[in-house]
């Protein structure tokens, strides 16, 4: 009995320095999307989607390569890209607009190169038992890898293109000084989040042995959730800061991060294909996280004018997914 209090105990703490080094990170990347005059979209996509997904990097090869738990690896991976389409609704309670009409549309790019990758990680699973593997790994691995990058690249561009150019020369030295000490008090907070995700995965895996969860529903719903806290602290900062388009371009550039993530894990999975060891319960998931990005792109193409109460029509389809989807693997 001690120790699942140890684990609960261990479990709340870890959470506890996400949800602290999160609200930090929004406010320093925020900071350097402002000084380095880079848009907001690209920051959210690459370098706050990267650290704030840092506790499913660690947790996912932890539990691959030391617990040899590739269900909790996965569990966490889509169950964050789906807690993090949740956010969305969650944001748009707390505003009086709907957060989809206030989203420049190449948030529509990202959420359609989301939908691509995780629908790779889907068919890497369905055809899991013809698929040929390149040592242990799987060439849908490679090919996460390659996406990854040129949807890394095309936003980039896109903001480039978009944005007003920004010359260093311009940048005064007082402000170059203040870069140099928000980049260092970023990189600061993003090992205490790392840190603090590297002990997840043990609790994690306690507390399910001791209350008897399956591996594929807590990995999908608790451990998903506290990795995924960054995510939700980072968007309801951005709610305080007016930073809308930083929000979205964070959850849906960890949605694609995440997936590289599996990718990685897949590297740190020895003992063959990732793909080939996880459960097929996470198809419910991966099916249901395309249809919440989808909506999500509808809303933002659509732009609604009104809510039906606290929340718009999209963003009410998204709540409703993810209830129905919590209920299936539960009772299922």
């Amino acid at each position: 009995m001690e120790s699942v209090y140890i684990s609960i105990a261990g479990f709340s703490i870890c959470t506890l320095a996400i949800i602290l080094s999160g609200v930090k990170l929004t406010k320093y990347g925020d900071a350097i999307a402002e000084l380095t005059g880079l848009g907001k979209a690209w920051i959210g996509l690459v370098l706050m989607a990267s650290v704030t997904s840092l506790p499913e990097l660690i947790n996912g090869i932890s539990s691959v390569a030391f617990l040899s738990q590739p269900d909790l690896a996965a569990g966490d991976i889509f169950g964050s890209c789906i807690f993090n389409l949740l956010i969305l609704s969650l944001v748009d309670a707390r505003i009086k607009k709907p957060l989809t009409s206030l989203l420049k549309s190449n948030h529509v790019f990202t959420g359609l190169a989301g939908i691509v990758l995780i629908s790779v990680s889907g068919l890497a699973i369905v055809l899991r038992d013809i698929t040929p593997v390149l040592y242990w790994v799987s060439p849908f691995t490679i090919f996460i890898f390659l996406v990854y990058f040129l949807v890394v690249y095309g936003i980039f561009q896109h903001e480039r293109l978009t944005e007003l150019p920004f010359k260093p020369e311009e940048v005064a030295k007082q402000q170059k000084e203040q870069l140099r000490t928000v980049i260092k008090y970023y990189i600061l907070n993003a090992f205490l989040v790392i840190a603090a995700a590297a002990f997840l995965p043990y609790f994690g895996e306690g507390i399910a042995s001791h209350f008897g969860l399956g591996k594929t529903f807590f990995g999908t719903l608790f451990l998903a959730t506290s990795t995924s806290l960054p995510e939700l602290v980072v968007s309801f900062v951005a709610i305080r800061m007016g930073s809308f388009d930083l929000l979205v371009g964070n959850l849906l550039g960890s949605n694609i991060f995440n997936i590289f993530i599996l990718g990685l894990d897949d590297l740190f999975y020895t003992k063959g294909s990732l793909f080939a060891d996880i459960s097929t319960d996470h198809l419910q998931t991966i099916m249901v996280v395309i249809i919440m990005t989808a909506v999500l792109g509808l809303g933002i193409m659509a732009k609604p004018t009104r809510k039906l109460w606290k929340l718009s029509l999209d963003t009410t389809i998204i709540l409703l997914l993810y209830i129905g989807l919590m209920m299936v693997l539960y009772y299922g």
